[in-house]
């Protein structure tokens, strides 16, 4: 390719196929596309073809299958190879271009090609971090932040020949399709965890029944005011373990205080949600380095005794059967859900012997580091696209 870092020509991108010359034509996005106004009644629909805002996968990976559709009502009429952006919070990044014709809810704005440009580069216009940036700035609402339509479609973009278009439209979607079998890689292993975890880790008539309490001292966190920057030690919060691991992005602060170490987290420790919504009860993380974090309140710190081997009781809480058990016993309020450290405590659990939970464990390491290179891989090749949709595209 192309380097165009030193033209004096200011309308082209810093990245361009040699083969092509001659400045970009400047647009605005009410020029590329039209207004919509096709309406379909949703007994004409199912969950296959209906979109909303709830399915449509965040950070541009397509859309789901629809847990339902609005009964006897009139929806937005979409068609193959338009564009469909969520509308609400717009920093999620919910852009799809649409594969079948369908109909969507009034909060998912479409997209059509007028003709002037190539359907796909339009989306990759779109469905890039400048476009969202642009947009949030002229949100309205702050729980619920909305695009203005009006402001989105004054959107400035630039425009080569239709051949260009195309054939950077076609080399952005490789990339594309390199990213979603990375992403099935990934959901493979997951997959294969999952299966064998609940296989291995099914009662046995040579297991060890226990309570929880027995093989786990089952600690509260630290309760004291939270600090509102970022000085003083690390606690943990109920965000610190929503992905089912360690997140010092979501931490919070605490003045130094006496008792402080022996709230701080070391290898080993488990912590449990144990308020939350009644689907994340039970939520955990394992800590698996020194973090100098400490323990904060709102969440459970379970610390495995020398019968057990730590990372076991990790990979046990998390299967299904136990899910289901904390969210069964947990008290459940209008806004949330808790289980107290009595309750949690009486847990029946089913144990092997140490040796055996020793090799469940190293081949659960061994498949977690799969996933986790297989993950990194996939963060760069996202942060090649997004570089490229930056020198690429002006």
């Amino acid at each position: 390719m192309a380097n165009n870092n030193n033209t004096k020509n200011l309308n082209v991108p810093n990245l361009r196929f040699p083969e092509f010359s001659g400045e970009w034509k400047k647009k605005h996005l009410s020029e590329l596309v039209g207004d919509i106004k096709d309406r379909i009644s949703t007994s004409s629909l199912s969950v296959d073809n209906y979109v909303s805002t709830e399915n449509i996968l965040q950070n541009f990976q397509g859309v789901t299958l629809a847990t339902s559709l609005p009964h006897n009502t009139n929806v937005t009429a979409f068609r193959k190879d338009d564009i469909l952006f969520s509308n609400i919070r717009p920093y999620l990044k919910k852009i799809w271009y649409a594969s079948y014709d369908g109909g969507c809810s009034t909060d998912v704005f479409v997209f059509r090609n007028s003709g002037m440009c190539s359907a796909m580069f339009l989306y990759h216009l779109i469905a890039n971090d400048k476009f969202i940036n642009y947009v949030m700035l002229g949100t309205k609402g702050t729980k619920m932040p909305r695009g203005d339509k009006q402001q989105i479609i004054q959107y400035v973009v630039y425009l080569p020949s239709k051949l260009e278009q195309n054939k950077i439209a076609t080399f952005l979607s490789l990339l594309d399709s390199r990213i979603e079998a990375q992403i099935k890689i990934i959901e493979k292993y997951e997959s294969l965890i999952k299966g064998i975890n609940e296989k291995l880790l099914i009662n046995k008539k040579e297991y060890t029944t226990y309570r929880l309490s027995d093989i786990c001292e089952i600690r509260s966190g630290y309760s004291g005011t939270q600090l509102t920057g970022t000085q003083g030690l690390m606690v943990s919060r109920i965000e610190t373990i929503s992905k089912h691991c360690i997140n010092l992005d979501k931490v919070g602060y605490v003045k130094p205080f006496d008792s402080s170490a022996d709230f701080k987290l070391h290898i080993g420790d488990i912590l449990f949600s144990n308020i939350n919504s009644v689907q994340y009860i039970g939520n955990t993380a394992f800590v698996d380095r020194e973090y100098d974090l400490y323990h904060g309140m709102n969440l459970l710190r379970l610390i495995p005794r020398k019968i057990v081997e730590p990372f076991y009781v990790f990979l046990l809480l998390n299967t299904a059967k136990y899910k289901i058990h904390f969210q069964s016993i947990c008290n459940k309020a209008i806004s949330q859900a808790s289980i107290n450290q009595t309750e949690l405590g009486k847990t029946v659990i089913h144990i092997p012997d140490l040796l055996y939970q020793k090799q469940i464990c190293q081949l659960y390491n061994s498949l977690y580091n799969k996933k986790n290179i297989e993950n990194l891989y996939l963060q760069a090749l996202k942060q090649q696209k997004n570089h490229l949709l930056r020198q690429m595209v002006i």
